[in-house]
Parts: structure tokens; C-alpha cells; sequence
């Protein structure tokens, strides 16, 4: 069962979903934010091997243990939260690493189910840049969007396309959708 309070807003990376999300939530909306980048800083801090260049599967599972947790904690309150990637995102991550997807995560993402309608930010060259936790090639990232856009589509959401405009009037797209 889906749950019309937890909207997903995924893509691939430099696409200007977290500066949506900050912005969403600079507006007062609940939000909860990506596991990749926090996951990566806090394996570099400590020297970890969970690194999507160095291990992509134990990477896959710090994010799903993150994911996990952080719908457990916004499915407990009856109000609008916004996730910056979601659950459906590992089972991206595995396939654009050519990996197989553990049956755990396939479960994981079938019982954990999101608003109907998520949200996609498409691959936007002319803001893409990369950075210390961002070294995906912007082939790369163009192929992340696509992975998403077909893991959720699979999963049985509608994948509503984020218009290539201003941050304020993305944030205004996404408030009109949801009815805010």
C-alpha cells in the first residue's frame, strides 16, 4: 500500500534535486535528505570500504539501511514528507554497476512504497558539475536518470518530469502537484 504522504524526488546526480528539496524545505515541507552523499562522506571520514568506487554492494546496503530507517521515522507522522532519492534508487545504483539486486532490496522496495506519483529531475547539462562525492561523468549521470525513470516506472509509480526552470519555479511546479 502507498503511502500519499512520502513523495519521492529522484534523478540522477547534478540534476538539482537536493537544491529542490532544500528549497522545499526552506518553505517548511518535511523533508529527509539523500543517503549516497552523507554515506560517502562518513566512509571517507573513517577510511571505509563502502564507497560506490570501491565497494558498490556494501555501499547498496549502508543506503538501504539509511532509506530504511529514514522511512520508518517520516511514516510515523501523518504529515507531507519529501525524500531526496528513495528506496527504488539501490535497486538503480546495483543496475547501473551491472550488479544483481538482492531479493532483500527487491522486498524492501515492494513493502516500503511511496506516493504514487514521484517526482524525476531529468539530466540538466548546463548546471551538471562534479565534486569530492559527485564523480560520476555526465554520460553517467544522464544513464542514472535513465535507471530511475525505469525502476520506478517497474514499481508501478508515475514519474511526473521536473520542468528545466528556475529553482523558485521548481519549487512552485512541485507545490502545485502536490497541492501545496
Amino acid at each position: 500500500m502507498m503511502d500519499p504522504c512520502l513523495v519521492v524526488i529522484t534523478g540522477g546526480p547534478g540534476s538539482g534535486k537536493t537544491s529542490l528539496v532544500e528549497g522545499l524545505a526552506m518553505q517548511g515541507i518535511r523533508t529527509m535528505p539523500e543517503a549516497g552523499r552523507a554515506i560517502i562522506r562518513a566512509q571517507h571520514a573513517i577510511g571505509g570500504p563502502a564507497l560506490p568506487s570501491r565497494d558498490p554492494i556494501a555501499f547498496a546496503e549502508q543506503m538501504l539501511g539509511w532509506e530504511l530507517r529514514s522511512y520508518a521515522e517520516a511514516a510515523d507522522r501523518p504529515e507531507l514528507t519529501l525524500f531526496d532519492r528513495g528506496i527504488p534508487d539501490i535497486i538503480g545504483h546495483l543496475r547501473l554497476c551491472s550488479l544483481p539486486v538482492p531479493d532483500h532490496v527487491l522486498t524492501a522496495a515492494r513493502l516500503h512504497r511511496y506516493a504514487r506519483r514521484i517526482f524525476l529531475a531529468p539530466h540538466w547539462p548546463s548546471i551538471y558539475h562534479g565534486d569530492d562525492e559527485r564523480t560520476q561523468s555526465e554520460a553517467e549521470a544522464a544513464a542514472t536518470c535513465a535507471i530511475m525513470r525505469r525502476v520506478y516506472a517497474e514499481l508501478g509509480y508515475e514519474v511526473i518530469d521536473l520542468p528545466f526552470v528556475p529553482l523558485s519555479e521548481r519549487i512552485a511546479f512541485v507545490r502545485s502537484q502536490l497541492g501545496h
